[in-house]
């Protein structure tokens, strides 16, 4: 359920604010919604030195696995300090080095060419230029010319030309000499790596820091949530103010400290549902749902429904259709077990997550017949008497085909049907939620018609008739009016809009087939990798084979499987999913 808020307004008086503050945060009840843009340098303070901090950390991170040891007792502030300065000179020599050694790269084609002694022939009236050519444009070349060929790589050809005038000169792409010794070009550069290296051994060194500086980060963040919340409160003579909101149940609570500290507050109902954060709270079972909610990052809004049990219910079977394969379905249940053992630790909701979804696949690989695609052990005598014929993954007779896209229809039928019935009981006790009735009698009859047009059966009578009248019930109550006149006019522009809608619905619930191909897909595939497997690489074929394919199934249940709850479902509920999650002014743990 979404835990209903109250939004509060806190008058304190400006020599308390710090201090007002600091309990506000040991409460850890109120989130906070500033009444001004916070500003100022202590802001952009904190949020320079938490950038630098975790530019640092990233750092470390490479050479965190070089030492044991945790050091903690120096300042981090200047640890931070120290490593950027260390990074900046680092950096500066490798640059300086990049440079050197492309300077270097020139005397390892042309040769260890001392400057001092061409300038030493200029002045005697020899003069040498350095080229690059081609092996044809070289035959054409003056034979009188005196050239020396330094080195030939594929087509290039390095060349040297002397001549006794300077303005003497050749078509060639001229290479210029480096104004620098050699032997000082190599002396640099040995001591640029030595310095290069005793700097990055200091640095590593310095890893031992990493866990000091991550907590140096939160000390940070908490000072600047803390310098936030300060300077977004609103001021008035003498006296400042700030707004938040939070869980109606801990009201008693920020009223006692309120009244021991003397605080002025007013709550109310929140004018706008669409400021209000989304605090979730749920039982063990729909909260298994919740790891998925945050991998996808979406909440429902605060005036929205929770359908966290609707969702999980319908994502397991969608996952169990998409995976479809009861072999894939122990190895999940196996691996779930697995990390579980090694993370006891750990919050169990995404185990809890994976063990409906392993078990609802191995349910539905067996009474389909799915084990690792092979045909050989679902006809097992043991495990052939739980399949139910129609649904048999290998049976390919046509009937069998337009039942499991019958079925997938009425699966999708069945949702927008839940979701509709929801979207009733949140428009309730107003005269709109009958609409969603209406709506209900259309999808019904839009089944029937998918029913024809898809699969060739035969419409009863009766699924124009639901289509027809749950269309005048869209018409009188999706706009109701209690003026006659006023009435048939929202009726006539009620009609005309719901037309979309409802060719919407029947797109929507053909979109449904995309489990039965999606899931006949798989069982192809890992199939046609049995087939494949034979002589001494067959283990291999197979491990890598059903990876794969259970790797592209993991793939559709997010695109396929996620993709008929958030849109087809929701679009019916009405649910735009713009909620964002309540975040308490609260002390945080420093580890």
């Amino acid at each position: 359920m979404i835990v209903p808020m109250q939004k509060l307004t806190l008058l304190i008086s400006a020599q308390s604010r710090a201090g007002a503050l600091k309990t506000l945060r040991k409460l850890g009840l109120l989130h906070i919604k500033h009444i001004q843009t916070p500003q100022d340098e202590e802001i952009d303070l904190l949020n320079q030195q938490i950038n630098a901090a975790e530019k640092v950390c990233v750092l470390l991170e490479s050479h965190r696995t070089e030492t044991k040891q945790k050091h903690t007792k120096k300042n981090a502030g200047k640890i931070v300090e120290q490593i950027l300065d260390l990074q900046q000179t680092l950096t500066s020599l490798k640059m300086d080095r990049q440079e050197k050694n492309e300077i270097a790269g020139w005397f390892e084609t042309w040769g260890d060419v001392s400057p001092d002694t061409v300038k030493t022939l200029r002045e005697h009236g020899v003069y040498i230029r350095f080229y690059v050519g081609d092996s044809s444009g070289m035959k054409k070349i003056s034979a009188d010319k005196n050239i020396q060929v330094v080195k030939e790589t594929g087509s290039a050809v390095y060349f040297t030309f002397f001549s006794e005038s300077e303005d003497e000169k050749l078509d060639f792409k001229e290479e210029a000499l480096p104004e620098v010794e050699p032997r000082m070009l190599w002396k640099e550069i040995r001591q640029l790596n030595r310095e290069i290296h005793q700097l990055s051994e200091q640095l590593a060194s310095l890893a031992a820091y990493h866990d000091a500086v991550q907590k140096y980060i939160q000390i940070l963040r908490q000072k600047l949530e803390m310098s936030h919340v300060f300077h977004g409160m609103g001021e008035s003579e003498g006296f400042v103010y700030l707004q938040g909101f939070c869980p109606q149940e801990k009201i008693r609570k920020i009223k006692d400290t309120a009244d021991q500290e003397g605080w002025g507050y007013i709550f109310q109902d929140p004018e706008d549902p669409k400021e209000v954060p989304t605090l979730l709270r749920n039982s063990k079972v729909p909260r298994m749902i919740e790891p998925l909610f945050k991998f996808m990052g979406i909440l429902p809004g605060y005036h929205e429904l929770d359908v966290s049990y609707v969702f999980l219910l319908f994502f397991s079977i969608f996952y169990a259709i998409i995976i479809g394969d009861a072999g894939y379905g122990f190895v999940f249940l196996f691996l779930t077990a697995f990390f579980r053992s090694k993370h006891r630790h750990a919050s169990v909701e995404p185990f809890a997550l994976f063990y409906v979804l392993s078990i609802t696949t191995i349910i539905w690989g067996m009474i389909t017949g799915t084990w690792f695609g092979s045909r050989a052990i679902a006809e097992w005598p043991a495990l052939n008497k739980i399949i139910i014929e129609p649904m048999f993954s290998f049976n390919e007779s046509r009937e069998a085909t337009r039942f499991m896209m019958w079925f997938s229809f009425y699966l999708g039928l069945i949702q927008l049907i839940v979701a509709h019935f929801l979207a009733f009981i949140k428009k309730k006790p107003s005269l709109k939620a009958i609409a969603e009735c209406g709506w209900i009698l259309i999808c019904v009859g839009m089944f029937f018609v998918v029913d024809l047009l898809v699969l060739g059966n035969p419409m009863p009578g009766f699924a124009m008739v639901l289509m027809i009248v749950g269309l005048v019930i869209v018409g009188l109550f999706t706009n109701f009016q209690k003026n006659p006149l006023k009435m048939l006019g929202s009726f006539i522009g009620s009609i005309l809009n719901s037309i979309q809608s409802v060719i919407s619905a029947f797109s929507d619930i053909v979109s449904y087939i995309r489990l039965f191909a999606v899931g006949l897909a798989g069982v192809t595939v890992a199939a046609s990798f049995n087939e494949m497997a034979g002589g001494i690489f067959a283990p291999i074929v197979l491990v890598l084979g059903h990876g794969l394919n259970i790797v592209l199934g993991m793939m559709s249940v997010m695109v396929h499987g996620v993709r008929l709850n958030m849109l087809e479902f929701s679009g019916h509920l009405g649910q735009e999913w713009t909620g964002y999650a309540y975040q308490p002014f609260e002390e945080k743990d420093i580890e």
